[in-house]
């Protein structure tokens, strides 16, 4: 590994703290970590296993906001506003100026949360159900949500709200008894942020650089001055390039945020970056949670990458996907009501969509982390909190059969259990969120011991009917009791060849039309 002498003396200068530690802190083999069971190696990882209180937890609630929230139009703005031709560059030069005169750096001091109550919000979350919580960390656009010792001019206790965002939402979620979590894209930011360093190619200032070109603005944007000529252009086709002393500041960045705040749960856009430095990152999340809790490993890491995850390492998470069926180890799909950050005007996820998602997620061994996108005030709007109250409604009827459950037999029947949508060979539905909500006839499965739940998501207009549990059925258990959650009385049901029938009661429940559980008593296998 050979650097320039401006890429040297840029290393030691950025990793000051971490010499007076280990003078050989170049590579990757002598980076820092808190002392405990793991090493920053793919082997040493393999012996991770995932925590009991993730597999329990089911749900928690995401806060997927920055400053690109605060210009409320909508997903990868600090990328898509020097993009010439896309929406949010037309909208940003009719609203705020040329990207050459008024860049990204003018935007950040507009972030001000000035009406954000992480209590009052927190009390919210949980009285929907959420069992752990998830700030944003840092995002594509390099800016930390944190005091951040290695971002010093680009947080936000230095520019924008002037508060600790991440340290106010841990203290609010522990506080009432949920897992904290933090995410993290950072590592993409270092090509993510190319376009800031082109220009207009057509029109009245092309070839004028857009601010991301200005030295004085390099820790925000990057210095691509020692990259070759047309890197910025080959970055902007997202070609995952980083240089040596990027993967190191990305593990500094990162090792700050995990030793400030000790996240019990780690998300990374994408897979584990970077080799050793991304190992290492996983490595120094889990030994200070060992730190924190006797010698044991309550934290987890998600990854992108199936492959990440096959031994021990780290839990799967599907981005706006689902799993085909049931998996062996817990895993988690991320998604949001609306866009990833806040746009003005947009419809969200009813809370029946996002409950029809959690049953299905569930069923196969699944947490969903659903994102409500804060606006620049930090307040969610009308239309979030409808979603929030049917979601908060639904939970407080039926989640007996969420938290702590386990997988059937089988996840589930219906005619939604025969669609499986993919992309690129992964699990993914780009249509999530748009398809048909489940109706009566599809049935999502749990278990606590004997008892097994089945989640109906419509009010049949006659009897619920489950052909999983006929007498024939090759799944079948015997069952001596019948009930419905929200209800105390035992229902009438026959356990016919071709399916259990269940007379429901003559009034239908509140929340009935978003999908109701009925509680199974069997006897004992």
């Amino acid at each position: 590994m050979k650097f320039t002498r401006r890429q040297t003396l840029k290393l030691l200068s950025s990793t000051v703290p971490l010499l007076a530690m280990r003078p050989s802190i170049a590579f990757a083999a002598s980076l820092p970590l808190t002392s405990g069971p793991f090493k920053g190696t793919r082997d040493s990882l393999t012996a991770y296993r995932i925590p009991a209180w993730f597999g329990n937890a089911k749900f928690g609630i995401w806060s997927h906001w920055g400053p690109q929230s605060g210009v409320e139009d909508g997903d990868w703005y600090a990328r898509n506003m020097y993009m010439q031709g896309s929406p949010q560059y037309e909208y940003h030069v009719k609203t705020y100026g040329h990207p050459s005169k008024v860049g990204y750096k003018d935007l950040v001091p507009k972030f001000k949360a000035e009406r954000w109550d992480p209590e009052h919000l927190m009390d919210l979350y949980v009285k929907a159900g959420a069992r752990y919580f998830l700030s944003m960390g840092v995002h594509h656009d390099n800016y930390d949500m944190w005091n951040s010792r290695y971002q010093p001019r680009w947080n936000s206790v230095a520019i924008g709200p002037r508060r600790d965002i991440v340290g106010l939402w841990k203290i609010a979620a522990r506080k009432r008894g949920l897992k904290f979590g933090v995410s993290e894209h950072l590592s993409n930011s270092f090509d993510w942020l190319a376009p800031a360093h082109t220009s207009d190619s057509s029109g009245p200032l092309a070839g004028v650089p857009y601010d991301g070109t200005l030295p004085a603005y390099s820790d925000l944007y990057h210095d691509y001055s020692d990259e070759p000529k047309d890197f910025a252009k080959t970055a902007q086709a997202m070609g995952r390039v980083a240089p040596d002393r990027w993967k190191l500041r990305y593990f500094n960045r990162i090792k700050d945020l995990i030793d400030q705040h000790q996240p019990d749960l780690l998300y990374t856009d994408g897979g584990i970056p970077f080799e050793e430095y991304g190992y290492s990152t996983v490595a120094e999340l889990y030994n200070v949670s060992a730190s924190r809790h006797g010698g044991n490993v309550e934290a987890v890491y998600t990854s992108k990458t199936a492959s990440d995850c096959t031994t021990g390492t780290c839990a799967l998470d599907r981005e706006r996907g689902v799993l085909d069926d049931i998996a062996p180890h817990p895993w988690q799909t991320d998604t949001c009501i609306g866009q990833w950050h806040y746009k003005r005007g947009i419809k969200y996820k009813s809370a029946k969509k996002v409950i029809d998602l959690l049953v299905d997620i569930v069923s196969k061994n699944g947490n969903l982390m659903l994102n409500f996108p804060l606006p620049n005030s930090g307040e969610l709007d009308a239309d979030e909190l409808v979603t929030l109250s049917g979601i908060t409604a639904w939970m407080q009827v039926n989640s007996e059969g969420i938290y702590d459950s386990r997988p059937w037999k089988i996840y589930g029947e219906g005619p939604s259990t025969r669609v499986v949508i993919r992309k690129n060979g992964k699990e993914f539905d780009p249509n999530e969120g748009k398809k048909p909500d489940l109706t009566a006839s599809d049935i999502r499965f749990t278990t606590k011991g004997p008892t097994i739940y089945a989640f109906v998501q419509g009010w049949p207009k006659e009897q619920a009917v489950v052909p999983s549990l006929g007498t024939r059925s090759p799944h079948a258990a015997k069952i001596t009791r019948v009930q419905i959650l929200g209800h105390d009385q035992n229902l009438k049901f026959s356990q016919q060849p071709e399916a259990l029938r269940v007379t429901l009661p003559s009034a239908k429940p509140a929340t009935a039309d978003i999908g109701f559980a009925l509680k199974l008593t069997t006897t004992a296998s």
